[in-house]
């Protein structure tokens, strides 16, 4: 196998020179390739499915937990999805060439920002295939070159995936080393993407916390974080209890597997009582283990003991720490110290209430009375999404095509010179 040091070199490279032509595409060029992607994905299912099982009977056999294998595993219904996300994708707006703002100074001339793409994007993610195809089709839109390198769980999976994507840009017209993927397992090749800003633009790492740190640490490109996702949801004195249970139950089980999927149940002691013989049992028929702090297993002695390192666990499976709070403002203080910041949300019909959590609590997304993995792209309507950014600089929350453009000055004169 080739080095991996080489292996990024050449496809840097490659990708570079993708970026410069996808760079003047036009919208319907770019359209017309991800509906093509599409096509490709559907055409091609039963190839795409038997790439995967190679992959999950690799994963079964490593003795990997169900929820990993869940984040790896493709269907049918998910491939559907993955087409049904490029064709989304191809119906929203371009950014790319928007000019936002444009304002005459008094010498005469015009000065505007245009929205422009990045350029060559590096995608280091873990498991989940379906991020090559989201990620490649946003890129895509975006007018960005891709450079994706998925887990070495996922291998079979994502060089079928972008062997697909890349033949069906080709056939649109465009270069197909606009989507790429790196053939190596080697992590040597995870840190080397990061280490050439001449040939790759911004790095944007999805997976576990030990991932990001190790790409932060060793990058001179600049790097996009998506830390782990401690989710709360808290659950106010007025709370509609039958909303709040709904909420709650969502919030865990749709999918625990994933970032956005609540982790920490905070529940007002005025109603602590009376909610938790309610939602406990509800979420223990559901499989979920309950660790409770002391209140909690006052209410519901027979839960699990939580201990201070469950306050700060990323379970991502059917697993929930349960803490009952004084009130809001134990609530936010909770969040505060224990949230990494993506997502939290508070239950309340009382409207100031509401506003004090939403002011006071700096996650990324902050919700009312609404479930945690309502926190995507996809059900923000940006089209699927590239990844949830706990970052404050250039972007922050779900990533769609509006994050993965730059804007550059754009000045209109008649002959100005400065004085």
């Amino acid at each position: 196998m080739r080095d991996p040091v080489e292996e990024v070199l050449i496809k840097g490279r490659a990708a570079r020179e993708a970026a410069n032509l996808l760079r003047a595409a036009s919208t319907a060029a770019k359209n017309q390739a991800l509906l093509a992607m599409a096509d490709a994905l559907e055409a091609q299912q039963k190839r795409i499915l038997e790439a995967n099982a190679q992959d999950i009977q690799r994963a079964e056999r490593s003795g990997a937990s169900k929820a990993f294998v869940d984040r790896l595993r493709l269907t049918p219904e998910r491939i559907q999805g993955m087409a049904a996300g490029l064709r989304q994708i191809a119906a929203l707006e371009d950014p790319v060439g928007k000019i936002e703002g444009m304002w005459r100074r008094p010498n005469g001339m015009w000065v505007g920002r245009m929205r422009v793409p990045i350029g060559v994007i590096a995608m280091i993610y873990e498991a989940r295939p379906n991020v090559t195809v989201d990620a490649a089709g946003l890129c895509v839109k975006a007018g960005n070159a891709a450079i994706l390198r998925g887990g070495s769980e996922a291998v079979h999976s994502n060089r079928m995936l972008v062997q697909l994507l890349s033949d069906a840009l080709a056939t649109s017209g465009l270069p197909a080393s606009a989507v790429q993927t790196l053939e190596t397992t080697d992590h040597a090749a995870v840190i080397e993407l990061a280490r050439h800003p001449e040939y790759i633009d911004l790095v944007i790492p999805r997976g576990s916390e030990a991932l990001i740190r190790a790409v932060v640490e060793n990058a001179r490109v600049p790097v996009l974080k998506h830390f782990k996702g401690v989710c709360h949801v808290y659950v106010d004195r007025e709370a509609d209890q039958e909303k709040a249970l709904r909420i709650v139950l969502n919030a865990k089980v749709q999918r625990p597997s994933v970032c956005n999927a609540m982790e920490t149940l905070l529940v007002d002691q005025a109603i602590a009582q009376e909610f938790l013989h309610r939602v406990i049992p509800e979420l223990e028929a559901a499989g979920v283990e309950v660790r409770g702090c002391p209140r909690t297993r006052a209410v519901t002695p027979h839960v699990k003991e939580a201990t201070e390192d469950d306050w700060s666990a990323e379970y991502l499976d059917l697993v929930l720490a349960v803490r009952v709070v004084d009130g809001l403002e134990e609530a936010i203080a909770h969040i505060q110290r224990y949230s990494t910041g993506l997502a939290d949300a508070i239950v309340t019909e009382n409207y100031g209430r509401a506003m004090r959590f939403v002011y006071a609590v700096d996650s990324a997304a902050v919700l009312v009375n609404a479930s945690t993995r309502l926190v995507d792209g996809g059900e923000f309507g940006l089209g699927a999404e590239i990844g949830i950014s706990t970052d404050r600089l250039h972007a922050r929350g779900p990533m769609g095509l509006e994050e993965l453009t730059t804007k550059k000055f754009v000045v209109l004169g008649s002959g100005q010179v400065r004085e």
